[in-house]
C-alpha cells in the first residue's frame, strides 16, 4: 500500500535586468491603458480581460507583483461603466440571473464550508469571475465592442500559447514540465487547463480571420491566424495532456457539421494525423496510450475513485461542502501494472490510499462544493447558452445580410468553443475558470445584439406629426 504525495517545484530566479525590463514594459502598457480609459471607458474592460487571463504581475517577478493590478482594473472597468459609459439598451437576462443565483449560493456555502480558510481563499477569486461574467454583457452594446472583447481574449490567451508552441517545437515538452511565461501549474497555466483553452479559442481565431473588422482579413491576418492555430494544436502535445487530445477530437467532429465536403475534410484530417505521428515525442504517444484503460494509470484511477466518493458525499450533504470540500476525502483504489518479458506477462495490482484528492472534473467540482442546486444552476447556465447560440445560427445562416452572416458565424464559433469547454471540463476542475465566464459574457452580448437587430424598427415617414397649435392672435392674423 502506498500513499501519494504532491511535489512542488521551486521556480528558477531571473536576472535582475530582465525583471526590470519586464516591469517597465508592463507598467508602461498598463499605465497607458488606464490613462486612455478616461477617454474610452470600455478600454478598462478590455484591460481587465487582458490582466485576468495573462496575469502580467506573475510574469514580471518584480515590483509589479506587489501591485493589485487585477483588482485595480476590475474597479476601473465597473466604475467606468457605472459613471461614464452609456446604459442605453441595458438588459438583465436569464443567464445573468442564473449566474447571480450561483454567486449567492457560493457565498452561502462559503460561510458554512467544511474548510473555511481554504474556502475563503477560493471565494476571493471565484466571486470576481462570476461578477465579471454578469457585468460584461452590459458593456457589449455594439458589434465593435463584441469583436474587440473577442480579439483581446484570443490575443491574451494566444500570447501564452505561442510561447508554449515554440517550447514544444524546441524541447518536445513533457507532462507537468512545460512552462510558458511562468513556472506555475495553476490557473490557466495548468497543463490540462491550458490545453483546453488552446483548443477552445481555435473557432474564435477562425472567425476573426474571416469576419474581423479591427484587423481586416488579409494575407497577414490569415498567416498569423494559421500560426496561432498551429501553436494551439501544439500546446496539448507539449503539455502531454489527454484532455487536450480529447478536445482536438471534439473540434474535428464539430468542424464537420458545416463543412461542404465532409469526406474530403475527414480524409485530410486523417492524413495529417498519420503524418504527424512520427514527429510526436515518444513520451506523448505513451501517455495517450493510457486512455484505453484507467486501471493502468494512477491519475485516471483517482478520477473515478474521487467521483464515486463525491457522489457518496452529496448523498449525505445535498447542499455540498463549500469550496475545496475535497480536502476531506479519503479514497482507496487499485492500479494494474502489466509487465511483459519474453513469453510471460505479469500483472501486478497495487492498493493505493489517497487523501485530499481534487475532483478532476468541473461537474463533480460543482456538485461536491455547491450540491445538487449548484449543479442545476451550472448546467442550466451552460445548456441555455448552447441552445441560444444554436437558434441564432439556424435563423441567420441563410441571411443575405453580411452582418447577419457574421453574427451567425460568431454564434457558431462561440458554440463550438463552449462545447469543447464542456467536454474538456469533464476531466479537469475548471468550473469557475474566469476565461469561461468571459465566453459566457460574449454569448449574452451577441444574443442581445441579434435581438436588437431583429426588433421591428419604426419608419419615421409612417409617424404622423402632431399639428402645432398657434396663438389665437397669430391665427386670426393669418
Amino acid at each position: 500500500m502506498r500513499i501519494l504525495q504532491k511535489k512542488t517545484k521551486r521556480p528558477p530566479a531571473r536576472p535582475a535586468g530582465i525583471r526590470a525590463v519586464l516591469d517597465l514594459a508592463f507598467f508602461g502598457f498598463l499605465g497607458a491603458l488606464l490613462v486612455l480609459g478616461f477617454k474610452r471607458p470600455f478600454l478598462w474592460v478590455l484591460g481587465y480581460i487582458y490582466v485576468d487571463i495573462l496575469t502580467p504581475q506573475k510574469i514580471s517577478w518584480g515590483f509589479l507583483q506587489s501591485v493589485p493590478v487585477s483588482f485595480l482594473f476590475f474597479l476601473a472597468a465597473f466604475g467606468g461603466w457605472l459613471l461614464m459609459d452609456s446604459k442605453r439598451g441595458t438588459r438583465f437576462t436569464l443567464r445573468q440571473f442564473l449566474m447571480l443565483l450561483l454567486l449567492a449560493l457560493c457565498a452561502y456555502t462559503t460561510t458554512v464550508a467544511d474548510f473555511p480558510v481554504e474556502a475563503a481563499a477560493k471565494w476571493s477569486w471565484v466571486w470576481k469571475s462570476l461578477f465579471f461574467g454578469i457585468f460584461l454583457p452590459f458593456t457589449l452594446r455594439t458589434r465593435l465592442r463584441i469583436e474587440a472583447a473577442t480579439l483581446i481574449i484570443v490575443l491574451s490567451a494566444g500570447s501564452i500559447l505561442i510561447s508554449s508552441g515554440i517550447k514544444t517545437v524546441l524541447s518536445g515538452g513533457g507532462y507537468g514540465t512545460l512552462s510558458s511565461y511562468v513556472n506555475e501549474n495553476s490557473g490557466i497555466y495548468e497543463g490540462s487547463t491550458l490545453s483546453t483553452v488552446a483548443i477552445t479559442i481555435i473557432p474564435l481565431i477562425v472567425w476573426l480571420a474571416r469576419h474581423g473588422t479591427i484587423f481586416p482579413p488579409d494575407w497577414r491576418v490569415k498567416a498569423f491566424a494559421i500560426c496561432l492555430g498551429l501553436a494551439c494544436l501544439l500546446t496539448p502535445v507539449g503539455t502531454q495532456t489527454r484532455t487536450g487530445l480529447l478536445c482536438i477530437g471534439v473540434l474535428a467532429v464539430l468542424a464537420l457539421r458545416d463543412a461542404k465536403r465532409r469526406l474530403l475534410l475527414v480524409g485530410l484530417m486523417g492524413a495529417i494525423a498519420v503524418m504527424a505521428i512520427p514527429f510526436l515525442p515518444q513520451s506523448y504517444t505513451e501517455r495517450m496510450g493510457t486512455i484505453r484503460t484507467h486501471e493502468a494509470d494512477t491519475s485516471a484511477s483517482t478520477r473515478v475513485a474521487v467521483w464515486m466518493e463525491t457522489l457518496n458525499y452529496v448523498r449525505a450533504n445535498p447542499m455540498g461542502g463549500g469550496f475545496d470540500a475535497y480536502l476531506g476525502n479519503e479514497i482507496r483504489y487499485k492500479t494494474r501494472d502489466v509487465t511483459t518479458g519474453g513469453d510471460t506477462t505479469t500483472v501486478e495490482y497495487s492498493d493505493v490510499v489517497d487523501k485530499g484528492r481534487a475532483y478532476h472534473s468541473a461537474y463533480f467540482e460543482v456538485l461536491g462544493e455547491q450540491g445538487w442546486l449548484g449543479l442545476f444552476l451550472w448546467f442550466s447556465l451552460h445548456g441555455l447558452g448552447v441552445l441560444q447560440l444554436e437558434l441564432i445560427r439556424w435563423r441567420l445562416r441563410k441571411s443575405e445580410d453580411e452582418t447577419d452572416r457574421a453574427n451567425a458565424s460568431l454564434a457558431n464559433a462561440l458554440q463550438m468553443s463552449h462545447i469543447i469547454y464542456l467536454v474538456g471540463s469533464l476531466f479537469i476542475g475548471i468550473a469557475y475558470q474566469p476565461f469561461v465566464f468571459m465566453l459566457v459574457g460574449l454569448q449574452i452580448g451577441l444574443v442581445l445584439l441579434v435581438k436588437r437587430r431583429s426588433a421591428p424598427q419604426l419608419d419615421p415617414r409612417s409617424v404622423r406629426q402632431k399639428p402645432q397649435l398657434q396663438p389665437v392672435g397669430l391665427a386670426g392674423q393669418a
